[in-house]
């Protein structure tokens, strides 16, 4: 009864159609004769609040959408079409509703993820004792009890030995994610069997799972370009439907004609198709971890004609890792892996992290060292097992200067020990697997440029380039120089980074890209589309999708021109009645609806993952795009 009462509410002129109807079907078996005069007034009264509602759409610069529902309802209460007239009314009143509906099926996969968020946590005291406090109030520093099956409040560190969380909704990996003591457990993972104490890092405002929300809740409170759409077809099918109307009119003698005509010829196709194809497009991109925005977003989307993508955690995997031992004669042994591991240990440096996990791959035993000191721009140095250890660069470990010339893109961790040097490590940050993929696919997509633009060397630049298939380079690039190379693409312009010297040049593309699973804050901010998955991938599926959006929308609004315009031809012959007529364009509308969700499921020969499992994959049999060594 509550949601027959906020329905209600919700769609007034709705309940007040339904209800003249039925006084009207009740009044017309009893042969009350005042039902004619009861319908028609009530319909000019609809036709008034709509003119008043058109004319604030042509203050607000739309004209023409309302106008041919005006001329119809008005004609048919002329012309005693009186059941036409309150149909015409009963199609324009119930197409919010149906478009509300649809609205709400398209935008389920956004919704659920708003349902999952959780408002309170168990936060520990002093004691030991739990406190439920609410997610907003939980401080940095605080030590939260995450019960199975509940879901992390917050990003923290973990305090316990053991945990396993399901990540889905953060990274759309569906496998458990094991994590060791003093890992970080971010927000909106699911705590598997057993119970996990963390020390929380952020707060929730800053926490990843509210940065995904607050970018869903952004994507639910836009609006669909409807009204451009809409307004391109409204003129030339109003100008059609009055021709069609006036012709009929003059040639049979008839005012009955035009009234026939203009029931046929309500704009509903034009107000309903686009925004609900929008909003379908946009949960089926949640669906594939690819959070859009908003909806205007989609049609940029559909018309890229050039791509710029970062290079370092965009088309790399921006962690570097070890490749070899590079040691001349010598094999670097496993106790100097873990003399270097302990000294990179208390380093904060990205390579650093490579050397650590290198040992721990190996499962060697870490010992403590101390006295380590780090020495800025050459490495780090200390004692371990009463030796002293030198690890990085050539300079700081003496480094023999007869060693192999590097691959671009490769660099070596020296390592000395009581200052003679014992070897190196070559580490790599490694292109991804699926790169090389996403660019054919683009180029597939109709993407004319793909450029690299990024801050590395010009020789890195292109190795990476040459493996991915990219055919354009601008390396050594500041992020202001990145924003001026932006500028003087072929537009419209799709920028892909992740991290905090790509948010300018997101900001100034078209339409930015950032990859969100890894990236920065600052990316995902100024980004238009936030992919939430660690899967460059993704990036070509943002473009498809806008693609086949916009490709549905107006379909479903060519489909809804062209049967009203079969209609209102029909209708000007003379032998379908206005009621009929009438009927004939709520099944129009329905039409129009049930094509517009099509824009929720892929195309045929869409590929939802560069392996092209379970679908056709669009990049078999595309042309060579190998690049021919063209820097910018």
């Amino acid at each position: 009864m509550e949601k027959v009462i906020q329905g209600m509410r919700q769609y007034p002129e709705l309940v007040a159609t339904i209800v003249v109807g039925i006084l009207a079907l009740v009044g017309t078996a009893l042969g009350v004769s005042e039902v004619k005069l009861l319908v028609s007034v009530f319909a000019l009264i609809m036709a008034a609040i709509l003119s008043w509602d058109m004319v604030k759409q042509i203050l607000g610069g739309a004209w023409g959408i309302d106008l041919l529902a005006v001329t119809a309802i008005i004609s048919t209460v002329v012309v005693g079409e009186y059941w036409a007239a309150l149909i015409v009314c009963l199609m324009l009143s119930g197409g919010e509703a149906l478009e509300d509906y649809a609205a709400r099926r398209a935008r389920k996969q956004l919704s659920g993820l708003l349902d999952s968020v959780p408002t309170t946590a168990h936060v520990l005291d002093e004691a030991g004792n739990t406190v439920e406090t609410a997610v907003e109030n939980i401080e940095v520093g605080q030590r939260i009890l995450v019960r199975p099956g509940e879901v992390v409040p917050v990003d923290g560190i973990l305090n316990t030995d053991y945990a396993v969380t399901e990540e889905s909704s953060l990274t759309g990996e569906s496998l458990p994610v094991e994590h060791r003591r003093a890992d970080q457990v971010l927000s909106g993972g699911v705590n598997g069997a057993k119970a996990m104490e963390i020390t929380a890092t952020a707060l929730a405002s800053e926490s990843q799972y509210q940065q995904i929300i607050k970018l869903v809740e952004q994507a639910q409170a836009s609006q669909a370009p409807v009204v451009r759409i809409a307004d391109r077809v409204a003129v030339p099918f109003t100008l059609i439907a009055f021709v069609i109307a006036g012709v009929a009119w003059w040639y049979s003698g008839d005012p009955v004609r035009l009234a026939q005509v203009l029931v046929v010829a309500t704009p509903c196709p034009l107000l309903l198709a686009a925004p609900v194809a929008f909003l379908a497009g946009m949960n089926r991109a949640a669906e594939e971890g690819i959070i859009i925005k908003d909806s205007g977003t989609l049609e940029r989307l559909s018309r890229i004609r050039t791509v710029a993508m970062d290079k370092t955690g965009t088309l790399t995997q921006g962690e570097p890792v070890v490749i070899a031992d590079d040691s001349g004669d010598l094999d670097l042994p496993e106790e100097l892996l873990a003399w270097a591991a302990a000294l990179e240990n208390q380093s904060p440096h990205p390579l650093a992290k490579a050397v650590v996990q290198a040992a721990h791959e190996r499962d060697l035993d870490i010992p403590l060292a101390s006295e380590v000191e780090e020495i800025s721009g050459h490495g780090v140095r200390g004692t371990v097992a009463g030796h002293q250890v030198a690890v990085g660069s050539a300079r700081l470990t003496n480094a023999p200067g007869d060693l192999q010339t590097l691959k671009p893109g490769h660099i070596r961790v020296h390592v000395a020990v009581d200052g003679k040097w014992k070897g190196a490590l070559e580490l790599s940050d490694e292109v991804r697997p699926d790169a090389p993929a996403t660019i054919a696919t683009m180029h597939q997509l109709g993407v004319e440029d793909i450029i690299m633009i990024t801050g590395d060397s010009l020789p890195t630049a292109q190795a990476i380039a040459a493996e991915v298939g990219i055919n354009e380079i601008n390396a050594e690039l500041l992020p202001a120089d990145k924003v001026t190379a932006i500028k003087h693409l072929t537009h419209p312009v799709a920028a892909v980074g992740d991290g905090v010297n790509d948010a300018p040049v997101l900001a100034t593309a078209d339409v930015g890209i950032a990859m969100g699973a890894r990236g920065s804050t600052a990316a995902s901010e100024t980004a238009d589309v936030v992919i939430m998955r660690d899967d460059i991938y993704r990036a070509a599926r943002a473009i498809a999708i806008g693609k086949r959006t916009m490709q549905v929308a107006l379909q479903a609004i060519g489909i809804g021109v062209g049967l009203s315009i079969v209609l209102m031809l029909v209708g000007a012959s003379g032998i379908m009645p206005a009621v009929v007529g009438a009927f004939m364009q709520e099944i129009i509308d329905l039409a129009c609806i049930l094509w517009a969700l099509l824009a929720a499921r892929p195309g045929r020969g869409e590929t939802p993952n560069a392996s092209g499992q379970n679908e056709s994959s669009p990049v078999t049999g595309t042309k060579n795009f190998a690049p021919h060594a063209k820097v910018a």
